[in-house]
């Protein structure tokens, strides 16, 4: 058993989460110890208690208690990602250069573990290291159930640089879905807010955001500004329409939680609108019924932001997932019929 450390965070260890911090230098330590020293205050930053997630910034001192030694107590040994899931995973890549790398994640997959799932991108990423010595670092999330464009980072500098960037907001995201009912006008702006109502689960599972007036928001404990530019592409009478949003805020479930706030759930969200009804044309319901898939429609399309290294500007895009092609192909829909950036003339 190891004395009380007080290590100082290096040049080039700053804006990374402490888990994985601690984890490089001490590969023996699990996660759940990890978590239990947090819980505990054992594990301190600059003296004040932490988070397994509290990101590091260079010159920080972490006090890090007594650890077993790693012949007192083995490494737990990862299980081998099988050829199965490396080809699943590479498979999804739709741009990689020397410094990131762009999935087009499939819906079902997520993104990091949590409420007892083993199987995510975080974990497969020793598969997408194409040569390097580490995984590849995740610089924003996607919600399980939604497909698109998920970036990763392939060093630690452009980790950073593209941290900060979805931090200051300074991408963007085009969203398509498939709503329930014709949003009108067909062009316009969600300001409503969002605060988290509590899953009924024992570590919280089940959690929800529930619409909050902008008028209550300063009142409303938790509550949090949230703001989606939406714009009516194509519809199918009154029942269903391919939407496309932009969220100026990047909150839990905003896109879904805006989209079902003003009547219009997306197609396939049981969380939000409902999984056992059916939208009869009142713009209502989270199922259009018949061969239409009761998955989510929710696709994260196109990603822009400016390179973390060439400082050039990079737009990815990703084509839709099987169920949604199948959806688009029922209501007489192409991909191409869509502009690259409905809200042009907005910006």
């Amino acid at each position: 058993m190891s004395g009380v450390q007080l290590i100082t965070v290096g040049e080039d260890e700053g804006d990374q989460r402490l888990d994985r911090w601690l984890r490089r230098m001490f590969p023996h330590v699990s996660q759940g110890r990890i978590e239990k020293m947090c819980r505990k205050g054992e594990l301190r930053v600059e003296g004040g208690r932490v988070k397994a997630s509290t990101r590091l910034e260079v010159g920080q001192t972490v006090r890090v208690p007594p650890l077993p030694e790693a012949d007192h107590k083995p490494a737990d040994v990862k299980p081998r990602i099988s050829d199965a899931d490396a080809k699943m995973i590479q498979s999804c890549v739709i741009y990689r250069d020397d410094h990131i790398v762009a999935l087009n994640k499939p819906p079902g997959l997520p993104v990091q573990g949590g409420s007892g799932q083993t199987r995510h991108v975080d974990g497969l990423g020793e598969a997408l290291r194409f040569g390097y010595d580490e995984n590849p670092r995740l610089v924003h999330r996607l919600d399980k159930d939604t497909s698109g464009v998920l970036l990763l980072a392939r060093t630690r500098e452009a980790a950073k640089s593209l941290t900060a960037a979805f931090r200051h907001r300074n991408t963007r995201k085009i969203y398509w879905g498939l709503v329930a009912g014709v949003p009108t006008p067909y062009l316009g702006e969600i300001k409503a807010g969002l605060v988290k109502a509590g899953g009924h689960g024992t570590k919280g599972e089940g959690e929800k955001m529930i619409i909050v007036h902008p008028s209550e928001i300063a009142d409303t404990p938790g509550a949090k500004r949230a703001h989606t530019l939406y714009a009516t592409l194509y519809r199918v009478a009154s029942r269903a329409a391919w939407v496309a949003m932009e969220p100026l805020t990047g909150r839990t479930h905003q896109l879904r939680a805006h989209m079902a706030g003003m009547g219009h759930p997306i197609i396939g969200d049981g969380k939000y609108g409902g999984s056992g009804q059916e939208n009869l044309g009142d713009g209502w319901g989270a199922q259009l019924g018949g061969i239409i898939s009761k998955k989510l429609h929710l696709h994260a399309r196109r990603l822009a932001f400016e390179h973390p290294v060439t400082r050039k500007p990079v737009s990815i895009t990703a084509p839709l997932p099987e169920h949604m092609k199948d959806s688009w192909d029922t209501l007489g829909w192409t991909e191409d019929l869509a502009a690259d950036d409905p809200f042009e003339t907005l910006q």
